[in-house]
């Protein structure tokens, strides 16, 4: 009798099993990005349950931001995949892309100088006085047109001097390393998680949840000279955390 109790105690409920078979399609990409869910009458026919069942594992499906429920047209999967962007160890955006096999495009949205006393935070995080030249760049990375990361850089124009959208675009520790001859050597990061501003909605547009995995970083040289302050604002859906970083 104790055995039966037990097995009816521990045995997962009907909404989890929907859930995680639905779960490990759209991860597995058999449900891809904005495919449709089979509808609600389906999903009750196909796994023998109530709607009310089939509603709750839905529901927790769109919690997770796997999918999103729109009127007239069901549920449509919203889950991108994730990448894993490697933190322990200090990369060229350039090298990410080789490393991992994928491909994505940039695009510079400003180029611009500032005084370290605009950006206060910055100024201190760098050790700047407040009349010390700063080079601000925005940039998106972009996969198959939509954008993954917003890349925002302050660099001090002392170390990095001569900065073009070409550069910028392109590689800009490769320009730093290979044109003008400094070691980069290492880095200390910060990862929080941040709701969606305006700047968020209008590079991500509608994402649930509306939240970004923002990874702030100050860069340095050999010599320890501190010289790049980097925000990278990633998905917090699509971003797995992969430390202090060296180059």
């Amino acid at each position: 009798m104790k055995d039966r109790v037990r097995t009816m105690m521990t045995k997962p409920k009907k909404f989890t099993k929907i859930y995680d078979d639905l779960r490990t399609q759209i991860v597995n990409e058999k449900l891809e990005y904005g495919a449709q869910l089979p509808s609600e009458h389906d999903l009750v026919t196909m796994y023998h349950a109530s709607r009310e069942t089939v509603r709750r594992a839905l529901n927790l499906l769109v919690s997770e931001g796997m999918i999103q429920k729109i009127r007239g047209k069901g549920s449509i999967v919203i889950y991108q995949g994730v990448k894993e962007f490697p933190f322990s160890k200090l990369t060229s955006f350039k090298e990410v892309q080789q490393n991992l096999g994928i491909t994505l495009e940039t695009e510079v949205k400003l180029l611009e100088t500032v005084r370290a006393q605009e950006v206060p935070a910055v100024q201190e995080a760098l050790d700047l006085t407040n009349n010390a030249v700063l080079w601000h760049l925005v940039r998106y990375r972009k996969m198959d047109g939509r954008v993954k990361i917003i890349d925002e850089d302050y660099l001090v124009e002392a170390v990095v001097p001569g900065l073009t959208e070409t550069i910028v675009k392109n590689s800009l520790y490769e320009y730093i390393e290979q044109q003008l001859k400094q070691e980069i050597s290492y880095s200390s990061k910060a990862i929080t998680f941040e709701a969606f501003g305006k700047a968020e909605y209008e590079a991500f547009g509608q994402v649930n949840p509306p939240y970004t995995a923002t990874v702030r970083g100050v860069v340095h040289l050999k010599d320890t000279t501190k010289f790049q302050y980097n925000i990278a604002k990633h998905i917090a859906t699509e971003f797995r955390f992969v430390d202090f970083s060296r180059r």
